[in-house]
């Protein structure tokens, strides 16, 4: 059986025009390659090349051994690239964590076709409005909805997408109370308020103006798709991310209140421990949901 480094080294002597060409381009002692290329002449029992002090010159044995030796490792290296591919194909489990908002939202709706594109990587996604340790819990990735910066707590963060958060109402709602005009008419209207012990809203709207004010109470309620029901059946004003309610918005179940005002940003972003996020499974699935969002 030849050694096909052997075959390897011949081949590139013949490619580069000689031993000492080819030792240069390989880092390799020209005395290295001109002793493996006689030693792979001896186990063929054949002169593969015609040396001299100032030539190198391939014999018709040679030739076409150098023909048929070029394809062979071509082939070798088309093998050795399939099974690499393949075994750096992502596989195993993934576990994630994310709010229910987000959950419903956004990953209900992507992580299928994920499924579908990498069928040996198996998704557990826990959620959960709470906070999750990602560390000390032992999840791969989470989902963090937000509406300021994070912190540095020393995980890698990749931003997944930001959407205003709009104050909509039902038409029906809206043709019962007079529509707001300002922010300022708000503090007549009833409010449906996403924490009891919060009963402001501060709302961003043209040439940068902010202003803070007071719905009447109607409702509290710390899931977003309650206060969206509520909304829809005509017990007041909301603020929601656009997202949430935009399929609402679309039928005309809810209006914009104030289109030319928002609440505020709520961001996405996904954070991981650094080690973790080195895993090809890992790193295939945030690749997905960075494209996706």
């Amino acid at each position: 059986m030849l050694n096909l480094n052997d075959v390897r080294l011949f081949v590139a002597a013949v490619e580069h025009g000689g031993f000492a060409a080819a030792a240069r381009a390989l880092r390799a002692p020209k005395s290295t390659l001109s002793k493996r290329v006689a030693e792979l002449e001896a186990a063929l029992g054949a002169r593969l090349v015609h040396r001299t002090s100032r030539s190198f010159t391939l014999t018709d044995a040679g030739r076409a051994f150098h023909e048929h030796a070029r394809a062979a490792l071509i082939e070798a290296e088309a093998a050795e690239d399939a099974v690499r591919k393949r075994a750096a194909e992502p596989s195993g489990t993934v576990r994630m964590t994310a709010s229910i908002p987000a959950s419903q939202l956004f990953l209900a709706r992507v992580l299928p076709d994920f499924a579908r594109a990498f069928p040996k990587v198996h998704v557990v996604v826990d959620v959960s409005d709470r906070f999750v340790d990602v560390v000390q819990e032992g999840f791969d990735i989470a989902l963090r909805s937000h509406f300021s910066p994070l912190p540095d707590s020393g995980l890698v963060q990749r931003p997944l997408r930001a959407e205003d958060i709009l104050l909509v109402a039902a038409p029906a709602y809206l043709k019962k109370h007079r529509v707001p005009r300002t922010p300022e008419d708000l503090r007549n209207h009833h409010g449906l308020l996403a924490d009891p012990s919060v009963q402001t809203w501060r709302l961003n709207g043209p040439q940068h103006r902010s202003v803070e004010v007071a719905p009447v109470p109607r409702m509290a309620a710390n899931e977003s798709m309650v206060l969206l029901h509520a909304a829809v059946a005509g017990l007041g004003v909301v603020c929601l991310p656009a997202g949430m309610c935009a399929e609402a918005l679309a039928s005309g179940s809810l209006k914009r209140v104030l289109p030319d005002w928002t609440a505020g940003k709520v961001m996405e972003t996904l954070v991981m421990p650094h080690r973790r996020g080195q895993l090809p499974a890992v790193r295939a699935l945030v690749e997905f949901l960075v494209e996706r969002a």
